[in-house]
């Protein structure tokens, strides 16, 4: 039979340890015994188990000695009590001192193995928490940011500096650079670590929904409002709330985070009760805040309570030696998920990397890695498998147009041109069309012949 879990049962009545722990063995456990305390404690030294079944009167010993012992050095053993002199006094005295559960005899079959089950399932799930942990730090920890580049490495001893304190963090810089990654880092790294992260893209819901989805509703606030709804800054009490794209907030929204970031303290909308919240507040954005401030666009004594701690990401132009790296960790992370085996890439298609200019930034990076390693036939990742504006260069300026027909002269700027409206509209085809004048059939066929199709997919637009 299939073992399924491993049990030490200590009882002082050898006809008893060994009549019950032949039957847990029939029932699929790898049983250990031992009849006192000293048997006990140098059998779970010895040997990791899963459960301790443990008679709380050992002869002149007390198992909850046993109990205490396991409960400091092991505690990934879960530890079921059992008596003939049940109490309800010794029943809580044991759950308080750590047991999992507390049994009286006579034992029922159906009893025990109810509770042994139990016990096991609690502990799996402990277990699957601490592995699910160990790979949010690994996913989201500061070592998950690839950058070797002198502003980057300031930029870690920034998050190492302001991890572990209350102060308002705004991270700039330009889309796809990594905002959010640093945020996690931050909230990782510091005593918040297993509370609530909650991330909000203020840019991604129109004004009413995000006050809604900020500082929740009672029913009956607004029409749909029929049940009340906790908002994500009473979600992330006690954690971190990270508000992304700050810049988009209304001005009646600006007023309402200040007096949250001031006093720690709101309504939801439609009622009257005041909740109280101790949370850290990360924001993010990926606009001029100053200039924000002198269009009277933004408020200035916001701007000033979010501006404590300014952490400014790099673009990825700024820092090409950084894309090796990370081209690198992006296609271990490809091939992991996906199963796939690429060793790496040629010099050339790594030179096309460095030659791009790479406009949505870190993300864009992910995204074209990932494209190659689906769609690469090779064994590296060669030029044919990235986007031809990449295999190209994207280095306008670079070439001389000596030697060139005047359609390849032009196809440069022209493609230069097309890109620059389509990020002004944020990739927005129909508006893109009619900002240059030309049909929406026109603009795909040119965005197609000078490769922005692709750099468009690969962005994920």
């Amino acid at each position: 039979m299939k073992q399924q879990g491993t049990l030490l049962l200590v009882d002082d009545d050898r006809h008893v340890l060994a009549s019950m722990a032949d039957w847990l063995r029939d029932q699929g456990y790898d049983t250990d015994t031992a009849s006192n305390i000293a048997e006990g404690r140098t059998a779970v030294d010895r040997k990791p188990y899963d459960l301790v079944l443990l008679d709380i009167r050992l002869g002149e010993e007390d198992g909850f000695d046993l109990l205490s012992h396991c409960r400091k050095n092991h505690p990934a053993a879960a530890v079921i009590m059992i008596t003939g002199y049940g109490t309800v006094e010794s029943a809580v005295e044991a759950i308080r001192l750590g047991a999992f559960d507390f049994l009286t005899k006579p034992l029922i079959d159906e009893e025990l193995l109810m509770a042994i089950e139990r016990a096991l399932n609690q502990q799996k799930v402990l277990e699957e928490n601490k592995t699910l942990k160990a790979q949010l730090d690994m996913r989201f920890g500061m070592e998950n940011i690839v950058g070797h580049d002198h502003r980057m490495l300031k930029i870690f001893d920034v998050i190492d500096a302001v991890a572990d304190t209350r102060a308002t963090v705004l991270i700039t810089g330009e889309s796809g650079t990594g905002k959010s990654l640093v945020a996690r880092a931050i909230h990782r790294r510091s005593a918040r670590r297993d509370k609530p992260f909650v991330e909000v893209a203020c840019g991604a819901l129109p004004e009413t929904l995000l006050e809604s989805e900020l500082f929740g509703h009672v029913a009956g606030a607004f029409t749909g409002a029929t049940g009340e709804k906790l908002g994500k800054f009473k979600l992330a009490d006690k954690g971190t709330i990270f508000l992304d794209e700050i810049s988009t907030a209304s001005p009646a929204m600006q007023v309402k985070l200040l007096r949250v970031l001031q006093d720690f303290e709101f309504e939801p909308v439609g009622g009257t009760k005041t909740f109280h919240i101790d949370i850290r507040v990360i924001l993010a954005t990926n606009d001029d805040l100053n200039r924000l401030v002198a269009e009277d666009r933004f408020r200035q004594d916001l701007f000033y309570r979010i501006n404590v701690i300014n952490v400014e990401l790099p673009p990825l132009r700024d820092r090409i030696g950084d894309i090796p790296p990370l081209a690198e960790h992006f296609l271990r992370q490809v091939c992991e998920d996906s199963g796939k085996q690429v060793r790496g890439f040629t010099d050339e298609a790594m030179n096309s990397l460095r030659r791009y200019r790479w406009p949505g930034n870190v993300r864009e990076l992910q995204n074209v890695i990932e494209r190659a390693v689906l769609l690469g036939k090779g064994g590296a990742i060669a030029d044919d498998d990235l986007p031809s504006s990449l295999a190209a260069g994207d280095n306008y300026g670079a070439e001389s147009v000596v030697g060139r027909t005047l359609k390849q002269a032009m196809k440069e700027p022209e493609r230069q041109i097309i890109r620059e409206v389509l990020e002004a509209n944020n990739w927005n085809r129909n508006v893109t069309a009619e900002n240059l004048g030309i049909n929406r059939t026109t603009l795909y066929k040119k965005m197609k012949r000078l490769g922005l199709e692709d750099l468009a997919l690969a962005m994920g637009r």
